[in-house]
């Protein structure tokens, strides 16, 4: 065995702590835009503190959430763009925990990079923190780790944690679910965050096309754009409308699209029927599907097909509903409703 010349160093081994102090330095600033007023201290400690002894919660119960961004990021570092993909995942954390109710408090990100880039993790935290903005909750801590020899040098992957509250009294289960509610869904303009690896077969493995491309043909936009467009964070909308209205299910429209995850929060006796031409499918969608001849059934169990959320109301509540869900700027429809003598399952017409 040879010995080595110099002093062998973590910089060498492919790890650079200077560059992970620049990156603390370069974020510090864009992390305490997200602070409420319940953040106690700031980054650099061991842990992240939230004060919650001033919530006015009958019986509290924390709601907790964690996900990632998946193959999307794969885009982002292929277009070499950072700072929106971090809205994507906050909106697959937060949104998650607001259907059961919870107000999000407090966020939390881990990113693994291949090799250490300030400016690259300067760009995540930035739309991380606008997703934290957004959502009103606080970004009070994170990890960076460089995994030299596991990871490309320009590879990232990025995981996010959530925490909420919801008085247990208010908590939204789906047991107060009946045949007649109806099915409110929140337009989703986009992929979201979920099916990039199907997107990505189609689109680069079968088509042949480049981020340059245009989205689709007379497009005003690139394909780079249309899949880096960041998920809608439906959470302060959805908590504006339960203020308006009783809710009596809320549910994600994530990986599983409408099926796969409509039914998580049905009773077992009662069916939700969907009706496919409620809302017009994104175009990206349509493009997809004929690229690879995807059955519609095969769709509609890997994409959202352009609703992102599905909130079960009464009849009664309908039009107070559209309305509250309006005001937050969102586009939504009745797109279908609740039946009785079913199995707990999703049936799309």
């Amino acid at each position: 065995m040879n010995s080595p010349s110099v002093g062998e160093t973590y910089k060498a081994a492919g790890v650079d702590i200077s560059a992970g102090e620049e990156a603390v330095k370069r974020i510090k600033n864009i992390v305490q835009t997200t602070y409420r007023r319940e953040v106690v201290g700031d980054i650099g400690g061991f842990g992240g503190l939230f004060d919650i002894s001033d919530f006015q919660h009958g019986k509290p119960i924390l709601v907790s959430s964690t996900d990632g961004v998946g193959t999307k990021a794969l885009i982002a570092t292929m277009a070499k763009k950072y700072d929106t993909i971090g809205i994507d995942l906050v909106a697959m954390c937060v949104d998650d925990l607001v259907c059961i109710g919870a107000e999000p408090l407090f966020f939390l990100d881990y990113i693994s990079v291949g090799s250490l880039d300030p400016s690259q993790v300067e760009g995540l935290v930035t739309g991380i923190s606008a997703g934290c903005v957004e959502a009103g909750c606080s970004l009070i801590g994170g990890e960076m780790a460089e995994h030299p020899g596991t990871m490309a040098k320009d590879a990232f992957d990025l995981v996010g944690f959530s925490v909420g509250m919801v008085d247990a009294n208010r908590m939204i289960t789906g047991e107060k679910t009946k045949a007649g509610d109806v099915l409110i869904g929140i337009h989703s303009p986009g992929l979201r965050s979920n099916g990039y690896s199907l997107a990505r077969r189609l689109l680069f493995d079968i088509a042949q096309k480049s981020l340059d491309d245009p989205a689709w043909e007379g497009s005003g936009t690139t394909l780079a754009d249309e899949l880096l467009l960041p998920s809608v964070i439906y959470t302060p909308a959805i908590l504006h409308t339960m203020g308006e209205v009783p809710v009596s299910a809320i549910a994600h429209i994530t990986g599983g699209g409408i099926p796969g995850n409509l039914n998580r929060v049905l009773p077992s006796h009662l069916d939700a029927i969907v009706d496919r031409s409620s809302w017009v499918v994104p175009r990206i969608f349509r493009e997809l599907q004929a690229i690879g001849n995807v059955s519609q059934v095969e769709m509609e169990k890997v994409f959202n097909m352009g609703i992102g959320m599905i909130l079960i109301i009464e009849p009664s509540d309908e039009s107070k509903a559209l309305s509250a869900i309006a005001e937050k700027g969102h586009q939504v429809s009745v797109i279908g409703t609740i039946a009785d003598s079913g199995t707990g399952s999703v049936r799309m017409t």
